[in-house]
């Protein structure tokens, strides 16, 4: 594969903006003295702050190279990993989750599993989210050396070398601290580097109207043409984007998922925290803008050869991922490629900084103090941190060289999350609602449906059974796959931990105060104008989330 290659100053701006994040990870070391600074920034964080930190950290390899890339692929479909794969979830856990996880102090989302169930099912989760965690640290290692195997040239090995001591350097230095500041600062960046991307593609084609013309029918709608799986560019029809997406992988990733939910842990009051994701909505749903926008005007150039556009290949296969950069290359000039090429590494870095930030709280308080050194002081508590970031970081560049076999790697992700965020949604959501569920239900529930889930994997990679027995339709990508098989896996989940629960020893509800709604006091109406409350706020997000659905129908 050919490089784009890059000018003088292009260099410069990129070489500046690694320096000047390492130097602010050795700037910060000076404010992380004890744990609770390296992995909750000291709990004192405003819900700007938070909020803007709880997006950047999903704003990742996925969602820049991922989802251009799967534009592409599948179309206006995209789009729903925006709007219905996110926005409600979003508000869920400000309104009703939140107060739960915030008032019982925890320091991870296992860690409040230890508090409704017990040990067993706290270190199940921990285990099952260190590995999803590293998998997918390895996406935005693969997406970071992506971005410099094509615009420099660089050999694969030193891309993702180059890009995985970075990441080490500053995220060892001051935790999570330094994960939230860099991720402000890439929030900024891939607004400022990327969406004149977008501007520029609509421009070149004529309208956004024209880009629409020029991508297969199939590709041009939200819901209209979802009756017929085989009418969508994704092969999915409703049932599987509002039960798979909308709400198991959504739910599952936005409300447990510990590299998001760790951001509003970071607030400095309960309403503060409560915000976080509320606030975070709104800018999520204005992501499209970019990606979508971006990825469609991609295609009706390839589909148009005066233009002389084309995507990457490598060994002969298309590479989705490569739209993005390519289309950087085409509309950039010399200074802005480099303002470009930033805003993307910026990105892949807060991606990966906050999957690490996530690995080291979990090993260390859910695995390493849970298990292997019950009384470790919290100068040793400290000390594991920073070692399970080291850590973390090598066995992600194994990782990312599995992501680089994938089709994409939003098909990569989502499987992952159909493996374990889904049983554990299915999990959460008894354990916080309902209060006879006992320890035992919840954990056979949850290892029956992650076991599940992955062999369901398997069984349609080997070809043991078909694509369309998951998805019910004889036409079926492997999107849709992964949204059936997550539903499948949650409906398992669901079931065997209610009816285990029905059969073994409940906990006595003196225990559960402050766990489960029901015997939890609701959340103190704080003495604020209406239009700060976070009600009022969750309702006008829901508004313009379904205006837009609207509008994009």
């Amino acid at each position: 594969m050919q490089a784009i290659g890059l000018h003088f100053v292009d260099w410069f701006i990129i070489l500046f903006y690694f320096v000047f994040i390492i130097g602010l990870g050795f700037y910060l070391k000076r404010y992380t003295k004890s744990e609770e600074d390296f992995f909750l920034a000291g709990r004192r964080n405003s819900s700007w702050v938070a909020g803007l930190a709880f997006l950047s950290a999903n704003l990742g390899a996925l969602e820049l190279l991922g989802m251009t890339g799967n534009t592409y692929k599948y179309g206006m479909s995209v789009a729903h990993f925006y709007w219905i794969g996110a926005i409600p979830a979003m508000l869920f856990l400000g309104i009703f989750m939140m107060p739960f996880y915030y008032s019982a102090r925890i320091k991870s989302v296992p860690g409040y599993l230890k508090l409704r169930f017990d040990e067993k099912t706290r270190v199940l989760n921990g285990f099952s989210f260190a590995i999803m965690t590293l998998l997918v640290s390895g996406i935005n290692l693969y997406a970071m050396a992506l971005v410099l195997h094509t615009f420099l040239g660089w050999n694969w090995d030193v891309s993702m070398l180059a890009s995985a001591a970075t990441v080490a350097c500053y995220v060892t230095l001051s935790g999570l601290m330094s994960a939230i500041f860099t991720e402000i600062i890439q929030f900024f960046l891939i607004w400022f580097g990327l969406f004149l991307v977008s501007i520029l593609g609509i421009v070149e084609v004529g309208s956004f109207g024209d880009i629409m013309k020029r991508v297969p029918e199939a590709f041009s709608h939200l819901w209209r043409n979802t009756g017929d799986p085989s009418a969508n560019g994704m092969l999915v029809g409703w049932g599987g984007i509002v039960l798979g997406l909308g709400f198991v992988l959504s739910f599952g990733y936005w409300t447990t998922d510990f590299l998001v939910v760790q951001r509003a842990f970071s607030a400095k009051n309960l309403r503060s925290a409560r915000m976080t994701p509320i606030i975070a909505s709104f800018f999520k749903m204005a992501v499209p803008f970019i990606v979508i926008v971006a990825g469609l005007a991609a295609l009706a150039l390839s589909n148009d050869p005066k233009s002389g556009f084309s995507l990457m290949s490598d060994g002969g296969k298309l590479n989705y991922d490569s739209a993005l950069p390519m289309l950087i290359a085409r509309y950039f000039p010399r200074g802005l490629v480099g303002l470009g090429i930033t805003a993307l590494l910026a990105g892949f870095m807060a991606g990966q900084a906050g999957n690490i930030s996530a690995f080291n709280t979990v090993w260390t308080y859910d695995i390493y103090q849970s298990i292997i050194r019950k009384k470790a002081s919290p100068k040793n508590l400290l000390w594991m941190g920073r070692v399970a970031t080291i850590f973390a970081v090598v066995v992600s560049v194994g990782t990312a060289y599995w992501a680089k076999s994938m089709p994409t790697i939003m098909d990569y992700m989502q499987a992952i999350f159909s493996w374990v965020n889904a049983p554990l949604f299915a999990t959460m959501l008894l354990g916080m609602f309902v209060k006879w569920i006992t320890p035992n239900g919840a954990f056979w529930g949850l290892i029956t449906g992650m076991g599940s889930s992955f062999t369901m994997y398997l069984a349609v990679k080997f070809g043991w059974i078909s694509v369309g027995f998951l998805t019910m339709s004889k036409t079926a990508s492997d999107m849709a796959a992964n949204f059936w098989r997550a539903w499948w896996a949650w409906l398992i989940t669901f079931v065997v931990t209610i009816v285990v629960s029905w059969f073994t020893k409940k906990r006595p509800e003196a225990e559960l105060v402050g766990l489960v709604k029901g015997l939890t006091a609701g959340a103190p109406l704080e003495p604020v104008p209406l239009f700060k409350r976070p009600a009022f706020y969750a309702v006008l997000s829901l508004i313009v989330f379904v205006v837009l659905n609207v509008i994009f129908w």
